[in-house]
């Protein structure tokens, strides 16, 4: 008789890859290597929310990075003010915690793993109320600048993904070192490593691209890069002596605008929504990017050289100034000199190996195994 798998609940809402990408990341691996014992189950905490709460919370979220981002950062910022911000978790734990609390009460996980501060008041909420003993511990997936609602609980454990947010929590949280846990960034462990050089090569056949000639790709989220329009149109202007990608995501206008400059410039490669970003990340040389946390690192994992065009007011700042104070790449918010950026990078051979060699001393690695082994082995302990 097999014994019966122990439920590992793995929380997140849909307010953008990063929270939902660590989570897959994370079930990914224990399914794959511990999935005679562990099922890991995936959860949106709105779920069986109405679709106000699901468009305010989820496509607000999305729809303000994109085309309001002053907005976003005027909401970010005032969060961070007691009052303002534990009324929005309220609000949020309305909507989120009925179907919590069925699903927990249902299935009474082995472990609880949250991925999104609007999550915890309603998770400790419920256990207090069912008396159920289940180790909880928060993932904060902002690496370098969290916003202050990830520390709402102090009962709290969590998994930090920098020095820098753990001496943070420490000095200005109060949180106590045993209750703080220091791993890499979770990545999907298939930008664990790049390609060897021959299968670059062919990746670059692939798509067309010419292999003696370096590749610039301008790539964001699933909604593609903010400033993509005028981004594209200076590069491709410029007549750079250089192959040109585009990912323009669930951005359909933007798509429609590289599709038809693609007729001008033949050479241009455009992609809309695509599920092989690995492989045109092998390919690329330079990429032209925004700074969310997830992008970067896998941009960093592939050895590529980032040039950060814009970042959202604090959320993403930390990630900015890792790139930036490490030289392992560049930070412009003008479009008009990202053309001499890129050329500069292309022309200058020991500038370009300067920012690779900077990028490999980085080390930058996946933390997904060691993440996941720490998750099976937590208990109620603090440490």
């Amino acid at each position: 008789m097999t014994s019966q798998k122990e439920r590992y609940f793995l929380l997140y809402l849909k307010t953008g890859e990063g929270h939902f990408a660590p989570a897959r990341s994370i079930a990914q691996y224990l399914s794959s290597i511990h999935g005679n014992s562990i099922e890991p189950v995936l959860i949106d905490g709105l779920t069986d929310a109405n679709s106000l709460p699901r468009s305010l919370i989820e496509k607000g979220y999305r729809l303000l990075q994109a085309r309001a981002k002053w907005y976003y950062e005027f909401l970010y910022a005032t969060n961070k003010f007691p009052p303002i911000g534990y009324l929005n978790v309220a609000i949020a734990n309305y909507f989120i915690k009925p179907y919590l609390k069925k699903r927990i009460e249902e299935e009474r996980p082995a472990k609880i793993v949250i991925f999104h501060f609007f999550l915890i008041a309603p998770v400790f909420d419920i256990l207090k109320e069912l008396r159920y003993d289940i180790p909880v511990i928060t993932a904060v997936t902002d690496p370098f600048t969290a916003h202050p609602l990830w520390f709402q609980r102090p009962q709290q454990r969590y998994i930090v993904f920098s020095e820098r947010l753990k001496t943070y929590c420490m000095k200005s949280r109060k949180i106590p070192e045993s209750r703080l846990h220091v791993f890499p960034f979770i990545i999907d462990e298939k930008f664990a490593a790049p390609l060897p050089s021959s299968e670059i090569a062919r990746v670059k056949q692939k798509f067309g691209f010419r292999l003696h000639k370096k590749c610039v790709l301008i790539i964001g989220g699933g909604d593609g890069i903010p400033h993509g329009k005028p981004i594209l149109r200076r590069l491709l202007h410029a007549s750079l002596d250089v192959e040109i990608a585009i990912v323009c995501g669930k951005n359909k206008e933007l798509y429609a605008v590289a599709l038809e400059l693609q007729k001008r410039y033949p050479s241009l490669k455009v992609f809309a929504f695509v599920d092989f970003v690995y492989e045109l990340l092998n390919a690329a040389d330079i990429v032209i990017t925004k700074c969310g946390a997830s992008t970067i690192m896998e941009v960093l994992m592939m050895k590529k050289i980032p040039i950060i065009n814009d970042y959202i007011w604090e959320q993403e700042l930390g990630n900015m100034e890792f790139v930036r104070d490490n030289e392992l790449g560049i930070f412009e918010r003008n479009i008009g000199k990202l053309p001499q950026i890129v050329r500069d990078l292309v022309s200058d051979e020991d500038q370009y190996q300067r920012y690779r060699h900077n990028i490999e001393m980085m080390k930058v690695r996946s933390g997904t195994k060691q993440v996941a082994e720490f998750v099976k082995k937590m208990n109620n302990d603090n440490e």
